[in-house]
């Protein structure tokens, strides 16, 4: 039987989402519903990628009995209330990242799951890219060595656009590109929570960050750093360096189609979607969506390889970055 999608917010990462999942067998999945904060943009976006229903309002997706899970797409700032609305009705959610404002906020999330006996996960995609499935195996057979430096980042000028810079939209470039970044190293050294955090940034007038500049220490002698911002152009690579050799994800590194591997470069093509999309290889969202249905089909109330664990770790890792550079957000002071 499908796996039956309801869409939150008919917006741009929502519209990509269900390209992506064309991409997958219809047999097992299907958008059945779709809401929105206006009727109207439900039912362009119902029409557009094959819905059968459209809502007006959060709360009519929240009743209705054909969802079996809620794809979240709204921005940041909303997730705790659209989160606790689905999973108080008891739906599966799948929310994109961040999957919060803060720790707080993720542990409010997180309970709520549990309370609710439902599945959650914090859509970080990047994680069930073919390319990302591939060095987790290279790192546990050893190809490198001991990894000894992890290097990242991801930055692209975003202030053209509102979300990124204001900071009632959640803007700031830790939690909408660094977070690419973090969950990178955090992949990388397994879940590992690092001993030491160091963060420098500069902000913009709106005061959230522009460009942040981060150093993680691990136990054993082990380093990491990533530079994020919202400001600038960089290369947006990133490296794995091990006593026996390195492994490079190349641009994009938030979205791999390919890896070099000690000098020899593998490509992990996509499919090709059906239709324009918003972003950058956004049928990699596939991925993601079917984790969501073998865990669904498996009893599972989340993901072993983007954990409840996982994303709290994140949220507290995004805490102190932000601290330290002094960003804060209203839902700080809650």
């Amino acid at each position: 039987m499908a796996t039956r999608w309801g869409i939150c917010s008919a917006g741009k990462i929502s519209q990509d989402f269900a390209v992506a999942l064309k991409t997958l067998p219809s047999a097992d999945h299907q958008i059945v519903a779709v809401a929105a904060r206006k009727l109207d943009d439900a039912q362009e976006f119902a029409t557009k990628h094959g819905a059968s229903r459209a809502y007006g309002s959060y709360e009519e997706l929240a009743r209705d009995p054909d969802v079996d899970v809620v794809y979240v797409g709204v921005i940041h700032p909303h997730h705790l209330k659209t989160c606790l609305l689905f999973i108080n009705a008891k739906k599966n959610v799948l929310c994109e990242k961040p999957l919060a404002m803060n720790a707080r906020e993720v542990k409010e999330i997180l309970d709520a799951a549990k309370r609710n006996n439902v599945f959650l996960m914090e859509a970080v995609w990047t994680r069930f890219f073919p390319a990302s499935e591939e060095i987790r195996r290279l790192l546990a057979r050893g190809e490198v060595g001991e990894v000894k430096v992890v290097r990242s980042e991801f930055a692209v000028p975003l202030m053209h656009v509102p979300r990124a810079v204001q900071k009632e939209l959640g803007g700031g470039a830790m939690l909408d590109v660094g977070i690419y970044c973090l969950q990178f190293t955090s992949m990388v050294y397994n879940g590992e929570k690092p001993e030491s955090i160091q963060a420098t940034g500069v902000c913009f007038e709106s005061g959230v960050d522009e460009t942040v500049v981060v150093t993680l220490k691990y136990p054993g002698s082990r380093l990491a750093v990533f530079t994020c911002s919202a400001g600038v152009q960089l290369p947006n690579e990133a490296v794995i360096a091990g006593t026996k050799g390195t492994i490079k994800v190349p641009y994009p590194m938030w979205c791999p189609t390919s890896l070099v591997v000690n000098g020899k470069e593998t490509q992990y093509p996509l499919p090709e979607p059906s239709m324009p999309l918003n972003f950058l290889n956004s049928t990699g969202m596939r991925y993601e969506a079917e984790e969501v249905r073998q865990c669904l089909l498996r009893g599972l109330k989340e993901s072993a390889i983007m954990s409840h664990t996982d994303s709290l770790l994140l949220a507290e890792v995004e805490d102190e970055v932000r601290r330290q550079v002094g960003v804060v957000y209203t839902q700080d002071c809650q």
